[in-house]
């Protein structure tokens, strides 16, 4: 793996692009998009800190409040293809850990294939404003 360090305003422009996609799905009735990049969810666990800037950026990105919430597995990637419709492929900040280095052999899979198999621990939900903190879980 590579140690490029990708820029925080990167990685909240991203989290907004998945935020959009989110609320997409939640209006299609489809499950919540699996959250797999840890430098994203750094980000997003950063904003969670901050219950009135992470409810602004929600409702800017989603039109709603959205809360971060335990959803783990493994496995394929269902949201990517609504992303490319929508914004291209996924830049390399998608294969990034939260300390920065990014995973070039997923990333390279993904570039051959177009799919993405990954572990996650978080997606999004729709949220009543109770439940903008960060669980202990996820810190």
């Amino acid at each position: 793996m590579s140690t490029t360090t990708i820029r925080p305003r990167t990685e909240l422009d991203e989290l907004g692009k998945f935020f959009t996609i989110a609320a997409r799905r939640n209006d299609a009735g489809q499950a919540a998009p699996e959250m797999f990049s840890g430098a994203i969810d750094a980000a997003w666990h950063t904003l969670v800190d901050d219950p009135a800037a992470h409810e602004t950026f929600a409702v800017q990105h989603a039109g709603r409040r959205l809360a971060h919430v335990e959803s783990s597995g493994i496995g394929f990637v269902s949201w990517v293809s609504a992303y490319e419709e929508a914004y291209g492929p996924l830049p390399a900040i998608w294969f990034t850990d939260a300390d920065g280095a990014v995973n070039t052999k997923a990333l390279a899979r993904y570039r051959e294939t177009g799919e993405v198999w990954a572990e996650w621990n978080c997606s999004p939900a729709p949220g009543d404003g109770d439940d903008l903190t960060a669980t202990a879980a996820h810190r």
